[in-house]
């Protein structure tokens, strides 16, 4: 990375924008939960439309608390990684209900499966940001039903989220994960696909170690609904 005075101005000028747009978007998003919230479906003709906007603004703010992440990781000063203990049980009641809205607004079932009593050591912060973004993800492509799943598996906290929609494509699950992370994936205006959210996903999960193990992402299809399939695996 180049340490010149103007190259480190210019990411802190960008990730000041990056936080003043996440604010700005954060405040829409808001208002318009509450328009959702206080509007009975069917009887406003703009609902549907709120409810689109709702998932924009959400997917929106959740590329823009990812750029800063990752602006914190690569840049200076370093990402503040703090990993705590936290009960599974709270952070499924956490994911939940900040997608509460829009899950009703787009009548979409979300079932939870998890050991309330379960405590992981994780980056709560780092991990509900990853989570909201694959159920936001998970939002536009289900049918209908949309699963969060949370146990331990061989020694790992395993957290997947499952959807009952068309599963990923053959060529994504082929490349796989590593594959279609960051600049190697480019930018796909067709589908306005940057791979940020897959790259920031995996990222979070190798941040967490234990025993010289890291975590992991991995897609696959299939799950109890034969659909897409998001794992994360944490140490």
């Amino acid at each position: 990375m180049d340490d010149a005075p103007e190259s480190n101005e210019l990411f802190l000028f960008l990730a000041s924008t990056a936080h003043d747009m996440k604010n700005s978007v954060s405040v829409l998003s808001g208002t318009l939960e509450t328009l959702l919230a206080n509007a009975a479906p069917g009887t406003e003709t703009a609902y549907p439309q709120m409810a689109h906007m709702l998932y924009q603004t959400k997917r929106l703010n959740d590329n823009l608390i990812q750029l800063l992440a990752l602006y914190k990781q690569v840049g200076k000063p370093a990402y503040p990684f703090d990993m705590q203990p936290l009960a599974m049980g709270d952070l499924v009641a956490q994911v939940a209900g900040a997608s509460r809205i829009l899950l009703d607004s787009r009548h979409i079932k979300l079932e939870t499966s998890a050991d309330p009593d379960l405590v992981w050591h994780v980056d709560e912060d780092l991990i509900v940001g990853v989570l909201g973004h694959a159920i936001n993800n998970a939002i536009h492509y289900t049918k209908d039903t949309i699963r969060l799943v949370i146990g331990v598996v061989d020694g790992d906290l395993e957290i997947r989220i499952e959807d009952n929609g068309a599963g990923y494509s053959a060529a994504m699950l082929e490349a796989g994960v590593s594959a279609t992370l960051g600049a190697r994936a480019g930018v796909n205006f067709l589908t306005n696909s940057t791979g940020l959210g897959l790259y920031f996903s995996s990222e979070v999960a190798k941040m967490h170690k234990h025993r010289q193990r890291a975590g992991r992402l991995r897609l696959e299809n299939g799950g109890t609904y034969g659909g897409a399939c998001f794992v994360l695996s944490l140490p």
